[in-house]
């Protein structure tokens, strides 16, 4: 990386900070998926498929929509990685993606929204 030298000094390595600073092409995936969790209704499933596995149907049931509408917002996360999905005869059962990004992400929603997982609820 070529040496820069920024017009102001705030007494930070800014440097060290340039150095170590992801690049676009590093950062699409995480910006995709943080696009992806920035719609309410994307984002409510995903938390549920945090913690099961389910059929548009029943996911549709759940967070009180269509099921074309449901499908729509599952085309969407799959495509950006967070939710994976497998076929049961006729069925198909989506999940989140056993990934560190999903994780992550799982997290700081729990943590952001302060919402207790299932699991550690009593």
């Amino acid at each position: 990386m070529e040496h820069k030298v920024l017009p102001h000094d705030h007494g930070h390595n800014q440097e060290e900070i340039m150095k170590n600073m992801p690049g676009e092409e590093e950062i699409a995936g995480v910006s995709e998926a943080m696009k992806q969790l920035g719609d309410p209704s994307r984002l409510r499933i995903f938390w549920l498929l945090c913690h099961c596995e389910e059929c548009v149907f029943n996911i549709a049931a759940i967070v009180n929509m269509t099921s074309p509408a449901v499908s729509h917002h599952l085309r969407l996360l799959k495509s950006s990685g967070l939710i994976v999905s497998r076929r049961e005869g006729k069925e198909m059962y989506y999940r989140t993606a056993d990934t560190e990004l999903a994780q992550v992400l799982h997290h700081t929603i729990e943590k952001l929204g302060q919402i207790t997982c299932p699991e550690q609820h009593g």
